[in-house]
């Protein structure tokens, strides 16, 4: 066992006495010695459940023979710091939840860990460091949140963002703004839409990380304890036959992720951190990887945003169990290995199929006949970015720009009633050096849908967008303005083409003429976490990682001219 490097021997009783001042004994210590780390916080309902999840895990993982052993690291609640300057933690967060399991598992050398997450970066950092350590383990995602309701109708935390714009805009008073306050949120649980949070946790299933059925949980569902201590006992399970998570991340793996991110309209959120993903696996996985998935696999559940139901529904329709037999049945996934031991086809054979709902469409009559985004190239993003596709279905925008330095110079402009239809709004310096940190935008997009624009403006920005985002918006620009990106040449007025078609974002503007004005902005921090990240961090287009060293050699589709095609 990696945990008899601590416990074993003469010269490690100093460890064992620490070990017995914790309250175990001589059976426990002889026993693998098993991480639940957990992101338990509450500032928030994302991880307000996730302490007492842990506690029925570490039951499951001493029914099954092994010594839990506890830790907790941190989250960054996107809700509360959405369009502040907290938002720049976000993302960064990712990476310090990744350093600090790695860094507290590998110092106490223990032999398998389960990892318990839940608002957006949490998920995605206990994949990534479950890649990087490569030991047993298992994830489990704390649950979606159950919606609220307001006038009779089910509501998320999406409509409260929303009502902000339309309380701006005056079409809503005080009262009605913080009564749908008050109805949102009713209890424990992350976001309830296919936002970032839910996709991610279906991510983490279609990767094989987490059991077939048990992210799909709800938070507050009396089931999800037992899941919990189910993935206790699997855990054990996984070191006996020394199951590692690499051996789950494959480009298959990918694949079918992306398709399931597709399928379900997800976040465009999952593009990010399905390749820091891969980065820390080891698997050759690209930004151009994605566009395939997305142009091949078509919407089959209706959810929020853009759809009718949140993730409880999707839940009493058959979860990610139901989502996966569709594209199975219609030959749109390949069949690979997972946790339990199972095949993802078997573990799709044995989920919970619900005969009467209305969520999950058959491939053969889907929502919409392709994903909700799609990666772009041209003289403003020569190393790719992703368009959201706008609800209505439009494939082509072409505007003035309106150029912002920053987030919250844009919504004031939003709020302010500035912005017109036909306008292209292009918020800059909020990538991942520049932001630091990449800040997501929903306070602007939200403003937009709020006022009535969602689909009469386009959004550009090297920042990124909350899943809770819809409209005809286009993030992840690299390279960002920080770093000398194009989009830092904009100006208004400049006519800038979204063509979805033909995978273009350009502009006729002179920005090689501009070009020798240009000058690189002042860093906006000079110290702490976020000044290290910002001089450590990679492109967005390969996943805006902090760890080169991690990073897979990938062709890079430049486009020089607008007119260029997409060359590998």
């Amino acid at each position: 066992m990696r945990s008899d490097l601590i416990k074993t021997g003469p010269d490690r009783a100093p460890a064992r006495a620490m070990l017995r001042g914790t309250g175990l004994d001589d059976e426990a210590i002889a026993k693998p010695l098993v991480a639940v780390v957990h992101t338990w916080s509450n500032v928030s309902p994302c991880n307000l459940n996730l302490r007492e999840l842990a506690e029925h895990t570490a039951a499951g993982i001493r029914a099954a023979g092994g010594t839990p052993i506890e830790f907790n690291t941190i989250a960054v609640t996107d809700g509360i710091a959405m369009g502040t300057p907290g938002m720049r933690a976000s993302l960064i967060s990712r990476e310090v939840i990744t350093d600090s399991i790695e860094l507290a598992v590998d110092g106490h050398c223990l032999d398998a860990m389960v990892v318990l997450c839940g608002c957006d970066k949490t998920i995605p950092a206990a994949a990534m460091a479950l890649a990087r350590l490569n030991i047993p383990g298992v994830a489990l995602y704390g649950g979606s949140i159950a919606h609220g309701t307001h006038d009779n109708h089910p509501i998320t935390i999406q409509q409260v963002f929303e009502a902000v714009g339309a309380h701006g805009a005056g079409k809503i008073d005080d009262a009605e703004l913080t009564s749908v306050e008050r109805d949102a949120c009713p209890g424990a649980g992350a976001c309830g839409g296919q936002f970032t949070a839910n996709t991610m946790a279906m991510v983490l299933t279609t990767l094989g990380l987490s059991p077939m059925g048990f992210n799909d949980i709800p938070a507050t569902h009396p089931a999800k304890a037992m899941a919990a201590f189910r993935c206790g006992e699997l855990v054990m399970e996984c070191l006996r036959a020394q199951r590692t998570p690499r051996e789950l991340l494959t480009r298959s793996s990918m694949r079918n992720a992306a398709r399931m991110v597709a399928a379900t309209a997800g976040s465009t959120n999952a593009v990010l951190h399905l390749l820091a993903i891969a980065r820390e696996a080891g698997v050759h996985w690209t930004l151009e990887d994605f566009e395939p998935a997305s142009k091949h696999t078509p919407v089959i559940a209706d959810l929020m945003p853009g759809g009718r139901y949140t993730a409880v529904e999707l839940f009493g329709a058959g979860g990610s169990g139901r989502v996966t037999q569709e594209l199975i049945a219609a030959g749109m996934l390949d069949d690979t290995p997972t946790i339990t031991g199972r095949s993802l086809f078997e573990e799709a054979a044995a989920a919970p199929r619900a005969e009467q709902q209305d969520v999950v469409h058959p491939v053969a009559k889907p929502l919409k006949p392709r994903g909700g985004y799609s990666i772009l190239y041209g003289n403003l993003a020569p190393e790719g970015c992703i368009l959201k596709l706008a609800g209505k279905g439009s494939s082509h925008f072409e505007g003035k720009a309106r150029v912002f330095e920053s987030e919250e110079l844009a919504f004031a402009a939003v709020q302010g009633g500035s912005i017109a239809k036909g306008d292209v709004i292009v918020i800059r310096n909020e990538g991942p050096a520049g932001g630091p940190g990449m800040r997501e935008m929903l306070g602007v997009t939200a403003a937009l849908i709020g006022r009535g624009l969602g689909d009469d403006v386009a959004l550009i920005t090297d920042g990124r967008f909350s899943g809770a985002t819809h409209g005809f918006m286009v993030g992840h620009i690299a390279p960002e303005a920080a770093r000398g990106g194009p989009i830092a040449l904009l100006q208004d007025g400049d006519r800038i083409r979204i063509d979805a078609d033909h995978r273009e974002i350009a502009t006729d503007a002179d920005l090689v003429g501009r070009r020798a004005h240009w000058k690189a902005p002042a860093p906006k921090v000079s110290r702490g976490a976020l000044a290290k990240y910002a001089r450590l961090v990679g492109s967005a287009s390969d996943g805006a990682t902090t760890h080169p060293d991690t990073a897979v050699s990938t062709p890079k589709h430049i486009h020089t001219t607008a007119t260029e095609g997409v060359t590998a």
